[in-house]
């Protein structure tokens, strides 16, 4: 419905407020690469001051009037606000500009329309996009009114406003119904991933800090990786083998940006489950950007919205060799890996993320001496498959003695299955 679109090549006016009100100042040289993200072609920027917006056009007359003379200049079509809109606010500018208008949330869901490229993307980007658009239907259709009575002008009795928000809202709960078959289809597969004790790493980060890069130079892929905001929107997860620990599963997913439009992250919240479910997350940050502080804060944010905020993680400090940084590893008050610094393009500082995962991952290693029957020799099998024995000793009445080592994590979901199925010795 709203997911065919190519690079627009539109001519765009970016605008940009600094308000007394705003508790911070959104980022000019994000909101310059979210418009040329977007195909958009920057002609000109309007700063301007003010103490709040106008509730009518969120600028004042004299700013309105230098951005019709922009427009008129640079021979521009569309204007981009660095800020987000009301519906009023954009329907009036449009009258008064004649001209579209955009704001940060309507560029940052192009953007995502245009990146979207499986079938569970599509829908969660147009499920925003339909949530997006349906407060703000009311531009296009208050020339309209109710349809009148009589022969050849009989219609349904409601206005072409009232027909669109119906035929909205069908779409909206066909798509939500889609996404939870989705949803339930994630669930199964992070059943199945439990089943087998595998640990599972997310990589989360700020849009554009070099996640796809680190992913693809940690398991040898080939994910699309680009020098684009949310050049990934749809999560990839691949195997990855830790020397002295064994297989955990990698997840690269969709990166986070200021202000990420809460449709975007109620649409995804299927794709960011894989977030939540994770034991151990790799936060990639981008060390050259001067705003990296802010960017941290931001990710932050999110996972606190999305409740994994408590989720053990490791702060890694990608493109180190950029700003002339050594590749170091730092670690916490405990003494445990907090962060790396390294560069996924050129792989200085794998081999130190690769030693914290490690180490950070074997932190809460359970070793445990179990005594099994030899009616029991089902978990005997599963614990040599998931590759926690150690060693293992036959006893007179046929019996077995192994010693294992497995995180504690994956100790207490083989607790949970099979408590009742074998006998503890004692701790070793």
């Amino acid at each position: 419905m709203f997911l065919e679109r190519q690079d627009s090549g539109d001519r765009v006016v970016a605008v940009s407020m600094k308000l007394a009100s705003e508790t911070k100042r959104q980022d000019q040289d994000e909101f310059e690469s979210l418009i040329l993200s977007a195909g958009g072609i920057l002609v000109s920027r309007v700063f301007g001051n003010r103490l709040s917006p106008s509730s009518n056009i969120f600028v004042g007359k004299g700013k309105l009037e230098e951005i019709s003379e922009q427009l008129k200049l640079n021979s521009a079509n569309v204007v981009i606000f660095n800020h987000t809109l009301t519906p009023i606010q954009e329907s009036n500018l449009e009258k008064e500009l004649c001209c579209r208008v955009v704001d940060r949330t309507g560029l940052i869901l192009d953007i995502f329309a245009q990146r979207a490229k499986s079938h569970e993307g599509k829908l969660q980007v147009e499920l925003a996009q339909l949530r997006h658009v349906t407060s703000r239907l009311v531009r296009g259709w208050t020339h309209l009114e109710r349809q009148k009575g009589g022969i050849g002008q009989r219609g349904p009795g409601e206005t072409q406003l009232e027909t669109d928000r119906r035929l909205i809202q069908a779409r909206v709960k066909s798509i939500s119904t889609r996404l939870d078959r989705v949803r339930t289809r994630r669930k199964q597969g992070r059943k199945s991933r439990l089943k087998s004790f595998l640990p599972t790493v997310a990589i989360i980060g700020y849009t554009n800090a070099g996640k796809s890069t680190l992913f693809n130079r940690l398991t040898n892929s080939n994910v699309y990786a680009a020098d684009k905001l949310f050049a990934t929107l749809d999560p990839t997860l691949r195997k990855l083998q830790l020397k002295k620990f064994g297989t955990v599963v990698l997840g690269d997913t969709v990166g986070f940006v200021r202000d990420l439009p809460h449709q975007l992250v109620d649409a995804f919240k299927a794709t960011l489950e894989e977030v939540v479910s994770s034991d151990l997350l790799i936060h990639v940050i981008d060390a050259s950007s001067e705003n990296y502080g802010d960017n941290i804060s931001e990710v932050e944010s999110i996972l606190m919205e999305i409740g994994a905020s408590s989720l053990p993680k490791i702060e890694v400090f990608n493109k180190a060799d950029i700003v002339g940084l050594p590749y170091r590893l730092e670690r916490d008050i405990s003494g445990m890996p907090s962060r790396v610094w390294l560069s996924s393009r050129h792989g200085g500082g794998i081999d130190i993320l690769l030693n914290s995962l490690v180490e950070k991952l074997s932190s809460k290693i359970v070793c445990r001496t179990l005594t099994i029957g030899l009616d029991k020799g089902r978990l005997r099998s599963t614990l040599y498959h998931i590759g926690v024995v150690k060693s293992e000793e036959f006893n007179s009445d046929g019996s077995a003695t192994l010693s294992i080592e497995l995180p504690i994590e994956q100790w207490n979901r083989l607790i949970d299955r099979t408590s009742s199925e074998f006998f503890l010795g004692k701790s070793i």
